[in-house]
């Protein structure tokens, strides 16, 4: 009777052994396809942050461009002073408007990562959560 026993245990732990050999594989690479995911949502994100950044600061330049132009045309230094400075004023406040901007939105898209992939619980490794330094600080 001791030999029946004997007998079904190590039955009993093969199949264990290939079930439990089975089931991580298979968490693993959904938690790497939940990091992916996680990483490509930040990635579309930071790619509009920084459209939008580029458009603004284009836009920006474009303006004073226009202004320092029109304020050339001024017939006296006072006239021409003035127009210098408020182009100038303009473009500052334009190019920290957007700055600001992506900033924010560069900083919410890798919190929102951050999060996400904390939940997919990935193994360590996995995310690329530690190249953010390499981010583009928007200067």
């Amino acid at each position: 009777m001791v030999a029946g026993i004997a007998l079904s245990i190590p039955a009993a732990a093969q199949t264990i052994t290939s079930t439990a050999s089975t089931t991580p594989t298979t968490t693993v690479t959904t938690k790497i396809a939940c990091v992916g995911a996680a990483v490509n949502a930040r990635e579309a994100s930071i790619d509009a942050a920084m459209t939008t950044y580029t458009s603004a600061v284009n836009a920006a330049y474009s303006a004073r461009a226009a202004a320092l132009q029109t304020a050339y045309t001024g017939t006296t230094v006072k006239a021409v002073s003035a127009a210098v400075r408020a182009a100038w004023a303009t473009f500052n406040s334009s190019f920290r408007s957007a700055r600001k901007a992506w900033l924010t939105s560069r900083n919410t898209a890798w919190a929102t990562y951050r999060t996400a992939a904390v939940a997919c619980r990935a193994p360590l490794g996995t995310g690329d959560g530690v190249n953010s330094i390499s981010e583009a600080s928007g200067n």
